[in-house]
């Protein structure tokens, strides 16, 4: 998900919950109010009763009949609220409903106490909720006064209570449905503007915030994909600025370094390989001078008994001569195939045919060293796309350092196959194996391995294999040879 549509998405979930907490916040509010306002003229009501008759215990006593209409005549300007007489222990005695009380009937004494309370001392709350005889599962707002027996002096314990249970009103007809009312069309109305503005607002915010990301992220696209130089950003004005005129800044900084930073290891490259490509050409005519003299010597030497000294030191002047001569042209070849300008010149053939030709150019080597080598190719033709010289050139490489391995006795098998829908070559040898530490680092180039040598060969198969698209990879198990894999994609 993007940083916009996450931005949008918080948007849009804090507003919900805000406008949720603000409708919960609105409803409770409302509802205390209506709560406090019915307390407020159910208590003024009832004082004014209890005042005005002090004696209704007594009245009740002489007609208990005649008092349930006593109560109903009272309540004629309040028809939303019902009282009752109630006992000491809270039994309904009277009541001015239609409805019939259960006999023994009781409500909590616990709410009339403290509606009593409240009513000399509104600081302890604002109303109470209590007990509705009728409807004993809903408590509703409620109001009380103690009453006393005639008998008894004032301020004793109570005979009894007056008990005022505040009706919940109903809405008329018409407006039950809250969306029909009156005040939900204007709140409504109100909503859909608060949210068409806090939309507009947010768009505004999430453009804000986003576009200069969007120039970031779209910069290292470019960067990622095209290089450094590809990688263009409007520069941030100003000294100041936010945080992301900050990072906008920074990062055209980083691209500058890493531009400068760049080019500077390019040129240390570019006279790399122009330092070894000329001391690679002024190395060869003095080594081929020199293996010439060389060469010389060896054959106005080879019939003198008397020289047979002298020949076995030409003979190791001869093999380290040839061996800086086979690293000189290997540092040539190295500096030629790192050429980011170099190209391959590729071309169909039958690469079956190029395995046999080189089987049978080293085979002459490997019958005098005793080895056998053979050329698998199968039954079907290999097609491929290949640079020949170069890739004769690797897997000369790989037979020289197969049959340098190899002892006496020993095989190699030079396979080719078509692998999904690409070439595979493989030099499989029965040498004495690759030790464990060397294996991760064999195509490494100037690699110096436990039995000696620097990598150059291996190095440059693995550098041809990859200019043709492919991978190099082997297997060695010590003591029972080792398999190279040239994997070269299809249509190579």
């Amino acid at each position: 998900m993007t940083v916009r549509a996450r931005l949008a998405l918080t948007i849009l979930l804090t507003g919900l919950v805000t406008a949720l907490a603000v409708i919960a916040t609105v409803a409770t509010a409302f509802q205390r109010f209506q709560h406090e306002s019915t307390w407020e003229r159910a208590n003024g009501f009832i004082g004014r009763v209890v005042g005005t008759h002090p004696d209704l215990l007594a009245l009740h006593e002489r007609d208990p009949q005649g008092f349930t209409g006593f109560l109903r005549n009272l309540l004629l300007f309040e028809p939303d609220s019902r009282l009752y007489l109630l006992a000491a222990d809270g039994t309904v005695l009277a009541s001015s409903g239609d409805m019939p009380i259960s006999p023994g009937l009781k409500v909590k004494l616990g709410p009339v106490k403290e509606a009593i309370m409240v009513a000399g001392d509104r600081a302890r709350a604002a109303y109470v909720m209590g007990d509705d005889p009728q409807y004993m599962a809903e408590d509703t707002v409620i109001a009380a006064r103690p009453l006393h027996a005639s008998t008894i002096a004032p301020g004793a314990d109570a005979g009894g209570y007056l008990y005022l249970v505040c009706q919940k009103r109903p809405l008329p007809a018409g407006q039950a449905d809250l969306l029909g009312s009156s005040v939900a069309g204007p709140a409504l109305a109100g909503v859909l503007v608060v949210v068409l503005l806090g939309a507009l607002i947010a768009a505004w915010i999430i453009g804000t915030v986003t576009r200069p990301l969007r120039a970031l992220s779209d910069a290292v696209d470019a960067a990622r994909r095209d290089g450094f130089e590809a990688a263009e950003l409007p520069p941030a004005t100003g000294p100041g600025g936010d945080e992301f005129t900050r990072l906008r800044r920074g990062f055209g900084q980083m691209l500058a370094t890493l531009r400068a930073q760049w080019d500077r290891l390019q040129r240390l490259d570019r006279f790399r390989r122009e330092g070894v490509s000329n001391l690679s050409h002024d190395l060869r005519s003095p080594l081929t001078a020199t293996t010439a003299c060389l060469e010389t010597l060896q054959a106005r030497w080879a019939a003198d008994p008397a020289r047979a000294d002298d020949r076995a030191l030409l003979d190791v002047a001869l093999r380290n001569t040839g061996t800086a001569a086979a690293m000189v042209r290997a540092l040539g070849d190295f500096a030629l195939l790192d050429e980011p300008s170099y190209r391959l010149q590729p071309v169909a053939l039958d690469a079956a045919e190029l395995l046999d030709d080189l089987a049978r150019r080293f085979a002459g080597r490997a019958t005098q060293q005793g080895v056998t080598l053979t050329a698998d190719t199968g039954e079907t033709p290999l097609p491929a796309r290949l640079d020949v010289e170069l890739f004769e050139r690797a897997l000369a490489n790989l037979l020289d350092n197969a049959l340098r391995f190899t002892p006496a006795g020993g095989h190699i098998v030079l396979r080719g196959r078509v692998v999904d829908g690409g070439l595979q070559v493989q030099v499989q040898d029965s040498g004495p194996g690759i030790a464990a530490d060397d294996l991760p680092h064999l195509f490494e180039r100037f690699y110096r391995k436990s039995e000696g040598g620097h990598g150059l060969g291996l190095a440059i198969v693995a550098r041809i294999v990859a200019l043709h698209g492919g991978r190099a990879d082997a297997a060695s198990t010590p003591g029972q040879g080792t398999t190279v894999t040239l994997q070269l994609p299809a249509g190579s």
